[in-house]
């Protein structure tokens, strides 16, 4: 008896080895990842591994993105429009004396042909009620095409305000696309969309599972929240379709989000990006002519901005990048608005230094967990700077969701990217960044608001905190490369 369970346990031993070697040699994002999958491996033999099998591995198709040969003459126009842009002196020295501003443009520029809008209007919206009263105006004032694209749609009340009238201007002939994430989406069914789609209207999940649970691919989620309205109006930020959203509900309280509705050129390179990412879904219905969704730009207003745009199937990390340019340009302030702050080293490292450089960093995360691993190992990264002087604040008014950095009250990137290791590695997602002092003044007026109803997190408070909190922090930290 006794040989055979030392049989037995030489071959789990073996096995567990054997599965760890796997990991080690098949991990190449970074060291930390690795080390997290083999803790996780370890902890829980064999499923930890058919988990990692699940979500761990990554991403391989590199070419899921492509600009088909109907829309490259109208990006084309736009480069060289933004080629031109570049050239002209006098643009950089109306939007700041700061050579690493001036830097971050022609970097997004050159590494992904992010346009530069010098022709852009924009309407910021904190209130999702607010946001989706806009977007349903301009829903019913469609003429050509609705084209949504969201991580969550849910079929409750904002949802079916959004569905019903999506149909309505089905009705009246107008072109209606949506694209939701399959995993963020779960609850919702293609049947669900059936009056819509009966009617002409197309609905696509953005990697769909064919048996539940078992797409490898779902760990890579479509995060981005985009909507255009005939190209020349375009929705992007934080808001997802839900009633959370927009009521106040027991769980979270008063969500606390932002959102832009932009008009100008920008919609160009929101519109670019929807079409790639339909294309990339729907082979079956490609969107071949182009020229109808690209609309000649009208004069929408003087300020300036760019949409970047970042995934898996790019290893550049693009928003992470212009986050990071952002914070080693600042000179006097950063202001972050975040639910999750799990940073890799390299933006946690730029925080520090800043703070030791005299910036003054100014954080704000919520108050309550969402998801308990990711607020406890934010909570931990988040006193972490602290240390260093930063100003951490946790909202009390409800649930802050907006992802928002402010450089010196200058400019502005905000979007759909939470500062943590899946929106920089695993999610598709999308910022828009404002060379504008009106829109970051604006932004950083409405963060001076949100401390008011905020409580500060000193180093007392943090040292205060339970055992349990203690616990639930040093695991959370662990694992933090794989949330």
């Amino acid at each position: 008896m006794i040989n055979n369970l030392v049989i037995l346990e030489t071959i789990l031993l073996t096995i567990q080895v054997f599965l760890s070697l796997i990991i080690i040699f098949r991990e190449r994002k970074n060291t930390s990842s690795t080390w997290a999958w083999l803790f996780v491996v370890n902890i829980i033999p064999i499923f930890g591994f058919v988990l990692y099998l699940l979500i761990g591995h990554g991403f391989r198709n590199r070419k899921l993105f492509h600009l088909r040969d109907s829309l490259r003459p109208y990006y084309e126009r736009e480069v060289k429009q933004t080629a031109r842009v570049m050239t002209e002196e006098e643009l950089l020295g109306t939007l700041t004396k700061n050579h690493g501003v001036a830097q971050l443009l022609h970097y997004l520029f050159v590494s992904e042909e992010s346009l530069i809008s010098t022709n852009t209007g924009a309407t910021l919206y904190t209130d999702g009620r607010e946001k989706f009263d806009a977007l349903l105006f301009d829903i019913a004032a469609a003429r050509h095409h609705i084209h949504l694209e969201y991580y969550i749609f849910k079929l409750d009340g904002i949802g079916r305000e959004i569905l019903e009238a999506a149909i309505a201007a089905r009705k009246r002939g107008v072109e209606v696309r949506i694209l939701i994430d399959a995993w963020g989406s779960r609850t919702v069914k293609l049947r669900d969309f059936a009056r819509l789609t009966r009617l002409g209207g197309h609905v696509s999940f953005f990697f769909p599972s064919l048996i539940p649970l078992l797409n490898p691919r779902f760990n890579y989620r479509l995060h981005r929240k985009i909507a255009i309205i005939d190209g020349t109006v375009a929705y992007t930020g934080g808001f997802n379709i839900g009633d959370e959203y927009v009521t106040v509900t027991k769980k979270f309280g008063y969500w606390r989000d932002a959102h832009l509705r932009v008009t100008g050129d920008i919609v160009y390179s929101l519109q670019t990006r929807f079409l790639m990412d339909w294309n990339s879904q729907r082979h079956d219905e490609l969107i071949h002519q182009m020229q109808d969704y690209f609309p000649a730009s009208i004069d929408a207003g003087r300020k300036v901005a760019q949409f970047v745009s970042s995934g898996p199937d790019d290893k550049k990390q693009q928003v992470k990048n212009a986050y990071l340019k952002l914070i080693n340009s600042a000179e006097r302030e950063i202001i972050i608005q975040t639910p999750y702050y799990i940073p890799d080293t390299p933006i946690h490292d730029a925080l520090k230094l800043a703070l030791m450089s005299g910036v003054r960093v100014r954080l704000m995360i919520p108050n309550k967990p969402d998801h308990p691993f990711v607020y406890w190992a934010t909570y931990f990264y988040s006193a972490s700077l602290v240390k260093y002087g930063a100003e951490v604040y946790t909202y009390e008014a409800g649930f802050v969701h907006s992802k928002m950095l402010v450089m010196d009250a200058e400019v502005t990137s905000m979007g759909s990217t939470n500062f943590d290791n899946r929106s920089f590695q695993l999610d598709f997602e999308g910022n828009v960044i404002f060379y504008d002092r009106e829109i970051s003044e604006k932004l950083r007026a409405d963060f001076e608001e949100d401390v008011k109803v905020s409580k500060q997190l000193t180093l007392e408070r943090y040292n205060d905190r339970s055992y349990w909190i203690r616990f639930k922090e040093g695991l959370a930290r662990l694992i933090s490369p794989l949330l």
